[in-house]
């Protein structure tokens, strides 16, 4: 039988567990528990503010085609008034229940009000402290915290702190960084400081992008949206089509391309104040210990920090428009590195806007410390012709069926469809040979040091340099197709970056052998030799 001393002393270590007060420094060597910054409400007032007369001026103008204008505004304002009150208080309970600390061990973070959270991470297993400030949260000096683990488990691994001072923002990253690269044993090496600045020119790649044509598309949908608010949209619709019907065909075609000239301009000029927004600013810098850290951003500044142990490669990327003028953007092969889901521009992987091939290549080498980056210096192996073969079927399958149903509608309906299939043909035909054999040019793969390198793409090309050691493992996938053709697609599997990265299309004994190298003794067990 248990002695009662015992039982009473067993329920010490659960009572001294209990989370101490705010003012409870805790226990020796834990820091005190903190609050986040009270401007928070100054912030949500001010985004509230704004959500209200945004949105108020077309509910406004909604509802006083149906009652007075008087009426229609009092409602609207009243609706406005009960949800900044109400998003206020919301917020100020968020703050009042709100508070974190970091110890010699973990970071923790305690929240919620009728769903209380605490979390906790560990703090030899934190990897990223990246920091991020709106223009309003600029103005008043603050910034969000995001602290993570680099592990890919949603909110789990990640504690976020928004919004504290900069100065505070500043302290936590050096303090958990700085000791997660101690506890590494890294050291301060000659390739510390800064490994790349801002060139203002390079802002001349930013309308060469797939991004310019998005934002003229979203412009245009833009204009109707609006009209829509005002209730004109079926109006300037009927007048745009009578005018139309009014003139000649070749005053239509001018008039239709004068307005996608004008898109098009707009776009660009959206293009360019989205890269200066992203890019502006912008630093790549290695700190002691180890760490990467970019900074950009005009109006919202961003900070993240990759450690390095954590980088298992780079990857060139180069769009058509951005490639014909000679230039890449460089992102980071690491793991741990999620999209933001709150901030689409919060593009973590990204190390160097897109600049000019050379600068890309110099420096991808000071990232990997190599003396030249294997993006550049190691020889790719040309692909098999099937290869080339099977692009060019793809291509000519994909630019022949659109004017094969236009022929066959054209046939059943009207003979207008018939010219526009001819046309369309004439038109696809030559531009999907030259895309299948500009595809079939850019594929190849290759070793070369602790790198195996593989590059492939057309409209996207990319040439990837993962290191060996970062392969955990080989898909090989081999279709019907390719098969007949002797071909097949290797597939290297990563814990970093996207995960998984593609060699297609090579020869299957080739490829195989290419496999076996890049990682002795992981596919052996399955090949065999003759």
């Amino acid at each position: 039988m248990s002695d009662p001393a015992d039982a009473v002393g067993a329920r010490k270590p659960v009572e001294s567990a209990r989370s101490p007060s705010l003012e409870d420094p805790g226990a020796a060597g834990e820091e005190s528990w903190r609050r986040l910054d009270r401007r928070t409400l100054l912030v949500t007032v001010a985004v509230l503010t704004g959500f209200v007369v945004g949105a108020g001026v077309p509910a406004v103008m909604g509802l006083s085609g149906s009652r007075p204008l008087g009426e229609a505004f009092t409602w609207v304002l009243a609706g406005a008034a009960l949800l900044i009150v109400s998003g206020t208080f919301g917020d100020y309970v968020r703050w009042r229940r709100t508070r974190y600390r970091t110890g010699p061990e973990r970071a923790e973070l305690h929240t919620g009000l009728f769903l209380v959270k605490r979390r906790s991470l560990a703090r030899e297993r934190i990897r990223t402290v990246d920091l991020t400030a709106n223009p309003l949260l600029r103005l008043l000096g603050l910034v969000k915290v995001r602290i993570g683990t680099g592990e890919q488990t949603g909110g789990e691994s990640t504690l976020e702190l928004d919004p504290v001072t900069r100065a505070e923002g500043e302290r936590l990253r050096t303090a958990l960084l700085g000791r997660a690269a101690e506890g590494d044993g890294a050291a301060e090496g000659a390739d510390d400081g800064m490994l790349a600045a801002l060139d203002p020119g390079w802002i001349r790649y930013a309308p060469l992008s797939f991004l310019s044509l998005a934002l003229a598309g979203a412009g245009v949908g833009g204009l109707f949206q609006l009209s829509e608010w005002f209730g004109v949209q079926g109006r300037v619709v009927h007048w745009a089509g009578g005018h139309v019907r009014d003139i000649s065909p070749v005053w239509g075609i001018v008039l239709l391309v004068g307005f996608a000239v004008a898109a098009g301009i707009a776009g660009v000029v959206g293009a360019l104040a989205l890269w200066i927004e992203m890019w502006w600013n912008y630093r790549l810098e290695r700190e002691p210990g180890g760490t990467l850290r970019v900074r950009r951003g005009l109006f919202t500044s961003r900070s993240v920090s990759i450690e390095e142990r954590r980088l298992r490669g780079v990857e060139l990327v180069e769009p058509l428009g951005v490639r014909l003028a000679g230039a890449a953007r460089l992102d980071a092969i690491a793991t741990g590195l999620a999209q933001d889901e709150e901030d689409e521009q919060a593009d973590q992987k990204s190390l160097l806007p897109p600049a000019p091939r050379a600068v890309a290549d110099e420096v991808a080498a000071r990232i990997l410390r190599e003396p030249l980056s294997p993006t550049r210096a190691v020889p790719l192996a040309p692909h098999p012709r099937a290869a080339r073969a099977r692009r060019l079927r793809w291509a000519l399958s994909a630019a022949l069926l659109p004017p094969t149903l236009l022929t066959v509608l054209g046939l059943l309906l009207t003979g207008v469809l018939l010219i526009v299939a001819a046309v369309g043909a004439v038109v696809a035909l030559p531009v999907a040979v030259l895309l299948a054999l500009d595809s079939y040019r850019n594929l190849g793969h290759g070793l070369g040091g602790g790198y195996l390198v593989a590059r492939s793409g057309t409209l996207r090309r990319t040439t990837v340099a993962l290191q060996r050691g970062g392969v955990i493992g080989w898909t090989v996938r081999q279709s019907y197709f390719q098969r007949r053709a002797g071909l097949l697609t290797l597939t290297a599997t990563t814990a970093a970056g996207s995960g998984a990265y593609h060699v297609y299309d090579t020869a299957e004994g080739e490829g195989l052998a290419f496999a076996a190298e890049a990682v002795p003794g992981l596919l052996e067990p399955f090949l065999i030799r003759e």
